[in-house]
């Protein structure tokens, strides 16, 4: 069953079911950067040693507001992950919403991996949606 962000209330953690489970658990403001902090859960037994997404960041009012790389590798198997990382002079009000692009790279241990967009599974705590 598809999520969308729409149709969930602020603050619900709901996700599609997929072997990694990305969540935007936390959103706080770090100087003149915005930190965004994601709970990964690989549930399976391939560990990654690269998954970088493309991102895309939506302003409050649904108008793009920057694209930028994530590298959330490395991933062990059977195994729930913190990662964060800092949007740019951006201050946290002025996000939206987050977008998974695609994925540019995705390597498991034993070697490229195929259709890794469709084994995400998406989810959020925060009032700003995260979506693939």
């Amino acid at each position: 069953m598809l999520v969308t962000a729409a149709l969930l209330s602020p603050g619900t953690a709901t996700a599609e079911e997929g072997e990694i489970a990305i969540e935007l658990n936390k959103l706080e403001a770090h100087n003149s950067d915005c930190r965004a902090y994601f709970v990964i859960d690989n549930k399976q037994d391939t560990a990654y040693d690269a998954l970088k997404l493309d991102f895309v960041l939506f302003r409050p009012d649904g108008v793009i507001g920057q694209r930028f790389a994530v590298e959330l590798a490395p991933l062990k198997g059977k195994k729930r992950t913190v990662k964060l990382f800092d949007v740019a002079d951006t201050a946290c009000d002025d996000v939206g919403s987050f977008l998974i692009n695609d994925v540019m790279e995705c390597k498991a241990s034993t070697g490229d991996a195929t259709d890794c967009l469709q084994d995400i599974s998406v989810s959020s705590r925060t009032n700003n949606p995260l979506t693939k």
